[in-house]
């Protein structure tokens, strides 16, 4: 019996049909989703930059690798609920992906007050073990508890919005998105300009517009007359569902986590350089996000799709799914990459006035953005793998290809050689490594994907393969 979601105009076709066109237009609303949040995000750093100072520009920067840490984790775990209602849907369980939908916001709100409290609890000392310059420590500080007091919200609009484009719906979380941004720039202008706030001002004006953006998310969701529906008594965890959840999104938030301590002690050693390093490195960091926001936008495409198509038992797709996004990467990085050297000295002029910051800034984007096309590898091909339900392999190519390279690097190559630009070339050469890696899962995934379809048709079941 197939769910009445395929009727819904929002919601592409996946598994029937040309697939170059629908990963695109799949693609696109995430991408412009994700660029809007990045200009939200760059909003923030824009206005205490040119307002407040480079120091509090420098704080709000400095929390972001901890914050990812704490926070990437659990956001794993939507991985996991992408995975599982699109194999619902694909395979049309309209009961499964009922249990998927309730079983998800379940977690999310769970989730989201464990990290709340984690990240109060842990953010000074944290900061202090990070080496965090104590010219702005206490406004790091100050940015990161009133930033977790709205990671639960944040949480149910992650994975409110991993429910909807699980089913092919990357436009409606694209909706939320640009009214709750627009609502953030605002509440930024307004806080820091008019009421003279600092780095509080800005945490206070992600939080509200992260609520409206989590009501909004669930407003859809409890509206839905189709399997996604959210109907809020009857949220619950269903144990086979947790299950199903845990065993895809548990590696991957694992991979988030490794990935982020490691982000961590980079961060730490550009701490060592002092305030004015961490104010240009957070600055092209955040433009460097312009050019990622493709690629998670690919990631998501081939997680759903494959997913999609997986439950559908239409294995052959995922090989075309595969070369498209792999074209998809490298021509992405051409055009953006280019444009972002460009133009790296006037883009590095929004955040900041200071000569010293653009040129240290300039530096960190020349060393990175070059090579961006092995971090597009890394990251695309993982999700090609998750949608076939592998997800522990992806997690340890990680930690061994990325994250203990980069220690690795850190304690020896940059410890000989302690200078901005050996920093920095950790994050092409980890990337390279770990890329390699994940292709070489993905050809390994699809040959045990092929002999097991092999075996279904000689036998004559059709049992839905789960590795």
């Amino acid at each position: 019996m197939q769910s009445n979601d395929h009727g819904n105009h929002n919601n592409i076709d996946i598994c029937s049909g040309p697939l170059f066109s629908k990963i695109l237009i799949f693609a696109l609303p995430i991408m412009a989703m994700n660029l809007l949040q990045l200009l939200f995000n760059a909003a923030d750093m824009i206005v205490v930059g040119h307002f407040s100072g480079k120091e509090a520009l420098a704080a709000v920067g400095a929390t972001a690798a901890l914050i990812n840490l704490l926070v990437n984790t659990f956001i794993g775990l939507s991985v996991g609920t992408v995975v599982t209602v699109a194999q619902d849907y694909g395979a049309g369980r309209i009961l499964g992906l009922r249990d998927s939908v309730h079983t998800s916001i379940a977690i999310s709100i769970i989730s989201g007050l464990v990290v709340m409290v984690a990240g109060l609890a842990l953010c000074k000392p944290m900061l202090v073990l990070m080496g965090t310059p104590e010219d702005i420590l206490d406004l790091s500080v100050l940015y990161m508890k009133i930033y977790f007091m709205g990671v639960p919200v944040m949480m149910v609009y992650n994975f409110g919005a991993a429910i909807l484009r699980a089913v092919g719906d990357s436009r409606r979380p694209m909706y939320y998105l640009v009214i709750s941004g627009i609502v953030n720039v605002i509440l930024n202008l307004f806080f820091v300009i008019v009421l003279h706030m600092s780095v509080d001002g800005v945490a206070w004006a992600t939080v509200i517009s992260q609520t409206l953006a989590m009501i909004l998310v669930l407003a859809c969701l409890i509206r839905s007359n189709e399997g996604i529906r959210f109907i809020p008594r009857q949220m619950r965890i269903d144990r086979q569902k947790l299950k199903e959840i845990v065993r895809i999104g548990l590696p991957a938030g694992m991979q988030s986590l490794l990935f982020s301590v490691s982000n961590v002690m980079i961060q730490s050693a550009v701490n060592s350089f002092g305030s004015t390093m961490v104010a240009a490195s957070s600055a092209a960091s955040n433009i460097e996000g312009f050019v990622s926001t493709t690629v998670n936008a690919y990631y998501n495409a081939a997680i759903t799709f494959t997913g999609q198509n997986m439950g559908a038992k239409k294995y052959d797709r995922i090989d075309t799914i595969a070369k498209i996004c792999t074209v998809l990467i490298f021509a992405s990085w051409i055009l953006m990459s280019g444009a972002t050297l460009f133009f790296c000295r006037p883009l590095l002029s929004m955040y900041t006035s200071d000569p010293e910051v653009i040129e240290l800034g300039m530096l960190r984007l020349k060393v990175i953005i070059a090579t961006y096309f092995t971090c597009g590898v890394m990251i695309v091909f993982p999700g090609l793998s998750r949608g076939m339900g592998y997800s522990v392999l992806p997690m340890i190519c990680t930690l061994i290809g990325a994250c203990l390279m980069r220690i690795v690097w850190l304690k020896t190559i940059f410890t000989w050689y302690p200078t901005v630009v050996v920093l920095f070339a950790c994050y092409p050469v980890t990337w390279g490594l770990a890329g390699l890696g994940q292709v070489g899962i993905f050809f390994y995934a699809r040959h045990r994907i092929r002999k097991k379809a092999a075996i279904v048709t000689e036998s004559g079941t059709h049992a839905l393969y789960c590795p």
